[in-house]
């Protein structure tokens, strides 16, 4: 099969046009992301991403990790490939100078995050959450874990870990029983957690795990956790590792994909209690957690997008040479209609997961305090939806590429069915795709009565004049399909927002239709601002008219074949939960 190809072309455009890295440029701080210097990073980070990432993707898949004598070992060349990626810089590309950072806005770093995903998901996994360490500790550390932490989790020498689930307590974490009783200054943390990735490996000098675990006497349920950090090694006062703490990995999961990546079951205390440190106050864990999470869902969302983008290059690749009754296959109408769907699905999602991304760069950089209000409100709404419409397009993108390939897609010597494997976590990650379902509703769209989500279509139909004065196909359609798409977004919001009260089932009931909704009209926004500018860009003259073009047929078959989905999910959500609720448990 053909090598990986970062399809950097597609990722600048989308910083261009979509994130607007012309207007996040001019941000406080963000005044060296010049066009110039980001093209640069994404060509350097395609050579790393293709030349040493992916070609070990196959290698973590059939080697998957080893615990021997209480160490994981990560398939051959893993640590050698993360060794240089450190070298390179490129773990410090979004975070504060201050910390040792090279301070590139959020939108740069997204765009270089889907590089590593897509090239090896499995290695894209260990800086992920590092970077929710770094985010968590960033926000709520004191000036002592920042000194001690910051530094080496920046540079990417120390990784870090999210310690959440415990075998008794899944989603629900206000169930989790492990404990911290004081010790002079720190923290004696004991307890066990399940599904931790990368809770230990040999890539790093040192792991950071952010443990939520009780206090005496702190309340039930979710108020009465707190947070700590507890690395693997207890840092010297000269920041290099030390004594070895009281954690251990006790077992690694056998999973259905991302072989590659240690997940791990972690033993807290198991001699007397690991040595933490409380972040925050105490009964506060699960708000700052929250921190990391949230940016941890945005990389997950991300995670289906790349993908989605390296199973639609394999089909893409395959289908351009697989001859059936005397031509390729890609002559063929329904491969075709596969191709297109995959290819507009997965640009549809990028352009999502950057536009959130550059409104994140306008909360936290924005001189204006309302337009950071404003921003972040955008970003808080449309989080669970690039989580879960992104990674539940990469699934289907996956899966439809096996389809392309046909019988040979079965085959694992083609490559093809690990993208559907590693891609299938994904929904699961940071709370599963229903969780987000009810989040968006519950949290985000009942908590405010509705006034951010009704913000956002105000937005969205804003794009209608633009594409009224643009005649030729496939504009008018396209208005058309966006303006019919939006409308039913809108209804449907108005109908849980009517009902949701007298209704305690609806959130649940509808949730995952709503999300649904939400993604393809915004995802169908966002791809009719793509073809606006690639009409604009064609207009000026620009002579990359191959790639224009695709842009704007491509927004073409978004309209005829996805926004034409909204009605019957605008149905489903305004059918209610009565029929979903109807059944006696006794009767499934």
């Amino acid at each position: 099969m053909p090598s990986f190809q970062p399809p950097v072309r597609d990722m600048a455009f989308v910083l261009d046009e979509i994130a607007g890295l012309a207007d996040i440029a001019r941000l406080p701080g963000c005044e060296e992301a010049t066009d110039d210097l980001v093209g640069a990073v994404l060509a350097e980070a395609g050579r790393f991403g293709a030349g040493v990432l992916a070609p070990l993707n196959p290698v973590g898949d059939r080697q998957g990790c080893r615990l021997e004598h209480g160490k994981v070992t990560t398939p051959a060349g893993f640590a050698d490939a993360y060794r240089r990626f450190v070298e390179g810089g490129w773990n410090a590309v979004p975070f504060d100078p201050e910390w040792g950072g090279q301070g590139l806005p959020w939108a740069v770093a997204t765009a270089v995050q889907e590089i590593w995903h897509a090239a090896n998901m499995s290695f894209g996994l260990v800086p992920m959450l590092t970077q929710g360490a770094i985010e968590a500790l960033s926000q709520h550390g004191s000036d002592d874990l920042k000194r001690t932490y910051l530094p080496k989790l920046v540079e990417g020498v120390w990784t870090g870990t999210m310690n959440l689930t415990e075998p008794q307590a899944g989603s629900d974490v206000g169930a989790l029983r492990t404990k911290a009783v004081p010790d002079g200054d720190n923290w004696r943390i004991t307890g066990q957690k399940i599904f931790i990735t990368s809770g230990d490996h040999d890539m790093a000098e040192n792991i950071v795990h952010l443990v939520l675990a009780r206090t005496p006497g702190a309340p039930v349920g979710v108020r009465g956790i707190s947070l700590f950090v507890v690395p693997k090694h207890l840092p010297n006062p000269d920041g290099s590792p030390g004594a070895l703490n009281d954690v251990a990995c006790i077992k690694l999961e056998e999973k259905l994909g991302i072989h590659g990546s240690p997940t791990c079951v972690m033993a807290f205390g198991d001699n007397g209690g690991a040595l933490g440190t409380l972040v925050g106050a105490e009964n506060k864990g699960m708000a700052l957690m929250f921190t990391m999470m949230n940016a941890a869902r945005l990389a997950v969302g991300l995670e289906g997008v790349a993908q989605a983008e390296r199973a639609y290059q394999k089909a893409r690749a395959y289908a351009g040479e697989r001859v059936q009754n005397g031509v390729t296959i890609i002559h063929h109408p329904d491969v075709r209609r596969m191709l297109m769907t995959m290819k507009a699905l997965t640009e549809a999602a990028r352009a999502l997961a950057y536009f959130v991304a550059g409104q994140t760069d306008r909360a936290r950089r924005h001189p204006d305090a309302d337009e950071r209000r404003g921003a972040q409100g955008t970003v808080d709404l449309l989080t669970p939806v690039v989580k879960a419409w992104c990674t539940d397009i990469g699934i289907h993108v996956a899966d439809t590429a096996i389809q392309v390939f046909g019988g040979m897609g079965f085959i694992e010597e083609t490559g093809v069915t690990q993208h559907l494997r590693d891609a299938r976590i994904a929904a699961i990650y940071e709370g599963t795709n229903g969780i987000q379902a009810m989040d968006l509703v519950s949290r985000k769209l009942i908590r405010d009565d509705g006034a951010e989500f009704r913000r956002l279509v105000a937005t969205m139909k804003s794009l209608d004049g633009a594409l009224s004065e643009a005649a030729e196909a496939p504009f008018p359609a396209l208005r058309r399909r966006l303006g019919e798409a939006i409308a039913a977004a809108e209804s449907a919001g108005r109908f849980i927002l009517a009902g949701h009260a007298a209704d305690t089932s609806l959130a649940g009931a509808v949730g995952a239709p709503f999300l649904e909704l939400v993604g393809i009209a915004t995802g169908g926004w966002l791809t009719a601002t793509a073809a606006l500018a690639a009409r604009r860009r064609l207009a000026a003259g620009d002579a990359d008219t191959a790639f224009l073009a695709a842009k704007i047929a491509t927004a073409g078959f978004y309209a005829d074949a996805i926004l034409v989905r909204a009605g019957g999910l605008q149905a489903q959500v305004e059918a209610g939960s009565a029929n979903v609720m109807a059944l006696a448990e006794e009767h499934f």
